[in-house]
């Protein structure tokens, strides 16, 4: 594996003051191929770390895989020089294409992606609605705090995203965090480590400190989470979606203000 971080030489300029030379923390970048019976599925690039966690996320949220035991390994490939290449063994999966061809993955940041085709691919590969879990817009800043505490990578390096999962309103604490260079790449680390531990996202609380985008909102309403909320801007197709497939978004969440774009009823004041 990679490493998570790395240390390199910059030059600061202050137009207003002096010019210094320093050694910077940055977050590290490589990709990570996955792998699905021995066929390339993907590739993404990523922050090495969690990397099964990534791609067991990816897989669910691909409509590949639903639970835990539909995964029966996940290797790397150890004859190679470095450890980028992870490969996931599902019995029964004959191809490692996506759910549909209509579209490309969404690891891939939504490239490629038509609104109504992306919003019907997604309601595809979507078992049921959220259940109707209030989660209170107080314990919603509460955990996007938490959540901000706890990213150790971005507190080094200023370029990671994290993602947090909280499993039910009556526990104050979140069950997961992860982080990557990638903002979906941290939201399938942290659904598909709540599938590797067999923990229940039925009805959860998934905080992310980004925009609120299509590809977030997908991976959300496949693991089935009632409430999505993310720190930035949400997008039109985000809205959408999360409209139709029954997921409550919040966007602009800071502090103590946030925006909550639908189904608004599952976060009271």
């Amino acid at each position: 594996m990679g490493r998570v971080t790395s240390r390199h030489k910059v030059v600061r300029i202050d137009l207003d003051g002096e010019v210094t030379r320093s050694i910077d923390t940055v977050a590290g970048e490589e990709p990570l191929e996955v792998r699905v019976n021995g066929e390339t599925l993907t590739v993404t690039m990523r922050t090495p770390g969690h990397d099964v966690d990534l791609a067991h996320g990816l897989l669910r949220a691909e409509g590949i895989v639903a639970r835990r035991e539909d995964v029966v390994s996940a290797r790397f490939c150890s004859d190679l020089d470095t450890l980028n290449v992870v490969n996931l063994e599902v019995p029964g999966r004959e191809s490692a294409l996506a759910v549909t061809s209509t579209r490309n993955l969404a690891s891939l940041g939504g490239c490629g992606l038509c609104g109504t085709t992306a919003v019907d691919a997604v309601d595809a590969v979507v078992a049921a609605r959220p259940p109707e879990v209030v989660w209170e817009a107080a314990r919603v800043a509460a955990a996007l705090d938490e959540l901000q505490s706890r990213q150790s990578i971005f507190a080094k390096t200023g370029g990671a995203h994290g993602a947090g999962l909280a499993l039910s309103p009556d526990v104050q604490s979140l069950a997961l965090v992860r982080e990557d260079i990638g903002r979906h790449n941290a939201v399938d680390k942290v659904l598909g480590g709540a599938l590797v531990t067999d923990l229940p996202t039925q009805g959860a609380l998934l905080v992310v400190s980004s925009r609120a985008s299509f590809e977030i909102v997908h991976k959300a309403a496949v693991s089935g989470v009632s409430v999505l909320a993310c720190v930035s801007a949400p997008s039109s197709l985000a809205i959408e979606a999360a409209d139709r497939l029954g997921v409550t978004l919040v966007a602009f969440a800071r502090g103590r203000r946030m925006s909550v774009y639908t189904h608004s009823h599952r976060v009271p004041h």
